[in-house]
């Protein structure tokens, strides 16, 4: 899909607005300033204009912010998909096999889930991305991880280019003691830089090789967990609720095997249910390509096992012995919790000792539920509810 047409025929052009938010506004951030202190140092560092080296080393460099920005744009404006309100399945009986989603007033086709962020059931929901304050899912799954893929190559070729530019103004400047180390510089030293590398230039450099080595490691992390789905044709939640389904089996010894219906077998066949030529993914976000051991509401049953079995779990009270003040991250709770914290934005519930919980799941160190609130909790909500 072409990135300027898609520009242009906006469903609604209030979708611009998602530039406005802390997401978008740090991401591009970022890439700007890479960008421009790579295009700089990369004129101090490399003439581009009379050397070969230095015109591929200049073009590799635009090339990426493109590639970057175009993929990166895409995600965002082009969105997941999502489920028409109200929809229904062609067959009334199949009804039988979906969740019906209230807000949206539809039933849900498999593989969609409801986005509190969007307000919409979005097709294939993978997660809700604050860096693209978007969803990601059907349609923009692979402009995303193709960002994903990007943006840690082209900040590595930047951070290159700082540590170079560093090198070469610094080298006859400063000894640094490496009597082994020794950098051919013979080309770049034949033009003098048409711009002074002072202070200023040597702080603003530093701090753009922290942004591009940051992102790099950050970024280049999410595009591995994102590789791990797609190849095996899942999404996040999926893989969550794959892990619900052998627990569920488990722990109800119903002897029961479970099948991934979207795992074709073959990785690369996987991946091409995403990645495709035209830029657009397989299938129209409601009917897909099955396993051949499961029907298309293979999933969809599984949740709807797994939220009988939650409203069977969510009986179990369980009591406070510590007070948590609702923090996303608590490091006073120990490594463990802090590392361990969910990849959600979710709310957290602050509890306080002696309080009561109903936990519908849980990790070791996280559970997921609800606060048993007392009389004069529910009292006070009420009350609440009739000033409003």
């Amino acid at each position: 899909m072409n990135f300027f047409t898609t520009l242009v025929t906006f469903e609604n052009l209030h979708e611009v607005r998602r530039l406005c938010h802390w997401g978008p506004v740090i991401a591009l951030t970022v890439i700007a300033v890479c960008t421009s202190m790579a295009i700089i140092d990369s004129i101090i560092w490399y003439w581009p204009l009379d050397t070969t080296g230095g015109s591929v080393n200049f073009i590799m460099l635009i090339n990426w912010s493109v590639l970057i920005l175009y993929n990166y744009f895409n995600a965002m404006f082009v969105g997941p998909g999502y489920i028409p309100l109200g929809w229904k399945p062609e067959k009334v009986e199949d009804t039988k096999y979906l969740q019906f989603c209230r807000m949206c007033q539809g039933y849900k086709a498999p593989r969609s889930h409801h986005c509190r962020k969007c307000n919409r059931c979005v097709m294939k929901m993978d997660h809700h991305c604050p860096w693209i304050n978007n969803c990601c899912g059907h349609q923009n799954h692979a402009y995303f991880t193709s960002f994903l893929l990007l943006a840690p190559l082209g900040c590595s070729h930047a951070a290159f280019i700082f540590i170079m530019t560093m090198y070469t103004q610094l080298y006859e400047r400063i000894s640094f003691g490496w009597s082994t180390v020794k950098i051919d510089m013979s080309a770049v030293r034949r033009f003098q830089p048409i711009m002074p590398f002072s202070v200023p230039a040597f702080a603003a450099t530093l701090f753009a090789l922290g942004l591009a080595l940051g992102t790099t490691i950050a970024v280049g992390m999410l595009f591995v967990i994102q590789m791990k789905v797609i190849l095996r044709n899942k999404t996040s939640i999926e893989a969550w609720i794959e892990e619900k389904a052998k627990d569920r089996i488990q722990y109800y010894q119903t002897g029961e095997e479970f099948i991934f219906p979207y795992d074709l077998g073959r990785r690369w066949d996987n991946f091409r249910q995403v990645f495709t030529w035209s830029g657009s993914p397989v299938g129209d976000g409601i009917q897909w390509t099955i396993h051949a051991k499961c029907h298309q509401h293979t999933l969809t049953i599984e949740q709807l096992k797994q939220k009988a079995d939650k409203r069977v779990r969510s009986q179990i009270q369980y009591g406070v012995v510590e007070d948590y003040n609702g923090a996303c991250c608590p490091l006073s709770k120990g490594l463990n919790t802090f590392f361990r914290t969910p990849c959600t934005e979710e709310p957290r519930i602050g509890l306080r000792r002696g309080e009561t919980i109903l936990a519908t799941r849980g990790t070791k160190w996280w559970m997921y539920g609800d606060k048993v609130l007392d009389e004069e909790q529910t009292k006070g909500m009420t009350q609440c509810k009739l000033c409003g």
